[in-house]
This record gives structure tokens, sequence and C-alpha cells, in this order.
């Protein structure tokens, strides 16, 4: 946290520090530069690591560690430790968290169906309903993150722009290489006070999921096929609808369209040559024209482009299963702000922006390959309570009436009862497996499995 400060990216605005502490991103702009390489921390501060291919990272071991032998207290914490982690692994606490989440989600949306008829008596009130309804829900997964699996990320950005975040409506354009980095980009709004309105572009068959989907259909979230000429008019829309939203908002957005794996960056770096672009080492060939239209509908009402570049310490592989045995993650994030005056207006250059803005996030992402950090001052905002005492008073408010009905049926000797008991126990079970597959990357989209022609066409 007390490192020195290191040079940011592109053009951050001169000008006096009127925040003392660290903060968040420089306000830089991608513009066409000679990118310069951060000032390294001294030795013994920085985490040692090399890039392997196409981004994967392995860790070199760093100095010895001293010889010392735990005395009989250390011993006994970490046993304790280790009794922790043993019970967060327990499928039974896996269950209780897939309960409480969908019982509470469907109550959710049950609520939000009740708020409809606001819609045309006063818009805005319903708005403000559903952005907290909505918290009740996604700050669930949130709160496995922070709490459940104490997953820590340290935010590397510039101590003036650091003031701003969660005071403006932002779009941020956030890497897709791990499992769990919406999760992290959810973790970012929430620090700042705005996870209940942030909106995300989805893809369309996300609106028809119970719980998530019509959750995100009443907070008017972004709907996209990924077919270009469906979304131009619709996507647009939508967009246009948030400029009077009353709530601040970050709008999240995952340019590549899909997670990184080493199939699709390789397909990937064929379109990009065969379009005479410069290859990327870490990250996808971005889609511009979704970026494009968002930066178009929302300017003038969104202030900033917040550029995120996520990676994750010593190697680490996150996955939500990790997250939900109580895995604790370590994760970097190095954020940007860039003036949404700064992003051209033309779509064509617009485009251009985008792709030298990637190349940047590739260059700081092969630095934290090398040095084990980003650019700029470290720090980490704090925790807010809400996520937990969400969740606590939803297992209050549910899981008495749930223990209760297990116990009757135990307590009931019929064979054919606990037959049905063994038979909902095993569905969940097969429930919560499913629901942590489909975040896995190999079954992510099937980037590059399209014909050509159609990708080149992006």
């Amino acid at each position: 946290m007390g490192g020195e400060r290191r040079q940011p990216g592109p053009l951050l605005p001169e000008g006096p520090t009127p925040w003392a502490e660290p903060a968040l991103p420089g306000a830089g702009g991608p513009q066409p530069r000679k990118w310069s390489r951060p000032r390294a921390r001294p030795p013994s501060r920085r985490r040692r690591s090399t890039c392997g291919a196409a981004g994967g990272r392995r860790s070199e071991p760093g100095p010895a560690s001293s010889g010392r032998t735990r005395g009989r207290g250390g011993s006994e914490g970490a046993a304790a430790m280790d009794l922790v982690g043993l019970l967060k692994s327990q499928f039974l606490c896996h269950l209780v968290f897939c309960y409480v989440f969908i019982a509470s989600g469907l109550i959710v949306n049950t609520l939000q169906l009740l708020t409809l008829p606001l819609w045309p008596i006063d818009k805005q009130l319903f708005r403000r309903l559903n952005c907290r309804l909505s918290y009740c829900v996604s700050s669930q997964l949130v709160m496995l993150l922070e709490w459940w699996s104490g997953t820590e990320c340290v935010i590397y950005t510039d101590p003036r722009a650091y003031p701003t975040f969660g005071k403006e409506n932002a779009i941020v354009v956030l890497n897709h290489k791990f499992e769990i980095d919406f999760l992290c980009g959810w973790s970012l709004a929430e620090r700042f006070g705005v996870l209940g309105g942030s909106k995300v572009l989805a893809k369309k068959e996300l609106a028809y999921v119970p719980i998530i989907g019509w959750m995100w259909y009443f907070t008017e979230m972004v709907f996209c096929t990924r077919k270009w000429e469906q979304d131009r008019k619709t996507v647009s829309q939508s967009l246009l609808r948030l400029r009077d939203y009353p709530e601040k908002y970050f709008f999240l957005i995952h340019c590549e369209g899909t997670r990184f794996t080493e199939k699709k960056h390789q397909i990937s770096m064929q379109v990009a040559q065969a379009k005479g672009l410069p290859g990327l080492k870490h990250h996808l060939l971005p889609r511009t024209k979704g970026f494009a239209v968002t930066v178009r509908s929302l300017r003038n009402v969104v202030s900033a482009v917040y550029d995120c570049t996520l990676n994750f310490r010593n190697n680490e592989n996150p996955t939500l299963l990790g997250v939900l045995n109580g895995k604790k993650y370590h994760a970097d994030m190095y954020v940007r702000r860039i003036p949404l005056e700064q992003v051209p207006e033309d779509e064509d250059q617009c485009s251009a922006w985008l792709h030298r803005l990637y190349q940047e996030k590739d260059a700081f992402q092969e630095e934290y390959c090398q040095t084990g950090t980003f650019p700029e001052t470290p720090v980490v905002p704090r925790r807010r309570p809400w996520t937990l005492l969400n969740w606590l008073f939803w297992a209050s408010l549910l899981l008495y009436p749930f223990v209760r009905f297990l116990v009757s049926m135990v307590s009931s000797g019929s064979s054919l009862t606990l037959a049905g008991f063994v038979l909902v126990f095993f569905v969940a079970s097969m429930g919560v497996r499913w629901m942590i597959g489909v975040t896995e990357i190999d079954k992510g989209s099937a980037y590059g499995n399209m014909d050509s022609k159609q990708k080149q066409k992006d």
C-alpha cells in the first residue's frame, strides 16, 4: 500500500492533487504515444513473475523465508484455519447459499413484478425501488467474494481521479480472462456504492433466466443478440432510455465479447492480421461496434471511461467454485479514468481509439507479468458491510422455516417422504454444479468457431 508512486499510462492531465490518499485510475485517454515502462519498485517489494505464451503467468520463487518454527499458538491457529476451510468446502454450506439465493431471488422477482403499475405513474420511483431490490440479489454474489472467500482486490490508480469514483456515471471496460472477472467488476461497483444501479451489456437469452435475468429486466439492463444488424437499433434504444436514469451507475462492458483462451486467442490474432491490426498477447481483439454505440448513446450523461485491467497474483486461476469453497484470491486491478471528451464521436475513429486502448492494456499486462505490479498508487477501497448484512437478513428470514420443514420431514419416518427429500437434495446438488459449470471458461462463447468472414465484419 505504501509503495512509491509510478507513472500511469497515457494522457494524465496536469494540475494540483486534491486528494492525499491513494486512489483509482489515471485520467488519460489512449492517444498515439511511446509507452514508457513504469519505474520498478525496490526488489524487496516486487512480486516476481514471468509470462508464458499468450499471457499465461508462472511465478518464480521470491527470497527465501526465514526458518523460524511456528510456536504452539501458531500451530493451533493454522489448525483452526484449516478447519474453517474444510467447513467452507462442505456441500451443506453450498446448499444453504443456494437456497437463500434462490428463495430470496424469487421473492425479489415477485416484488419487482408488483412495482410494474408504478411505471406509467412515476417512472423514477419505479427505477429507484428496483435498484434497491436488485441490490438484494446481486450483493449476495459480491458477499461470497468479499466476505466468504475473503478475496482482496488492490486497485492501482491516480489519486486525483479517486474522489470521482461512485459520484459519476462511467463506462467500465474490463478485460475478460477469468471466471470471476465479472464478480470483480461488481465488487468495484459495490465498493463505490453504485452496485444496485449498475448495468451490463448481456446476451438476450439471459433475460429469460429466473432471478438474475428477470432482475436485470426490471433494472433496464441492455441485452443483445450478438448479431449487429439486429442489435444496432435495439441496443441503441435501450441505452438512450438510460439517459434520464436517476441513480449513479457503472456500465460494465467486456469489449472482447468472450473469455480469453489459447484457442480463441489464436483465431482472434488471425483476424487481427487479416485486418492489418497489431497483435495482442494478453487480450482478444476487441469488438468495437458495441462500445462505439454505447459511447454515442450515453455521451453527456456518462462522464468518463474507466479502463480496468485485472490480474491475479501468484499464478492464481480463480473460479466461482473456488469462491464458493471459501478460497481466498489476491487480485490487482489497474484503473484509469479517461474523460469521455477524449473518446472520438466518429464511429471509425472511436474503433481505432479502442484498438489503441487495448494495445496499451496489453502493455500494462505484460509489465504486470514481468514485475508483479501495475503503475500508479495502490489502494484497497474500504469493504462495506451492507452485502453481509443483506445476506444475514435473508438467511434469518428464510432458514428457520426451511429447517423446521426438513426436521418435520425426517421425523415423519415415512420412506416415501425420505425418498423425496433425497431426490430434492440430489436435484439441488446437480443444480448448484450446473450453475457453476456454465461459468467455466471452456464452456464460454464459441468464439472463432463461426465463419471467419462473419467475425471479420465486426
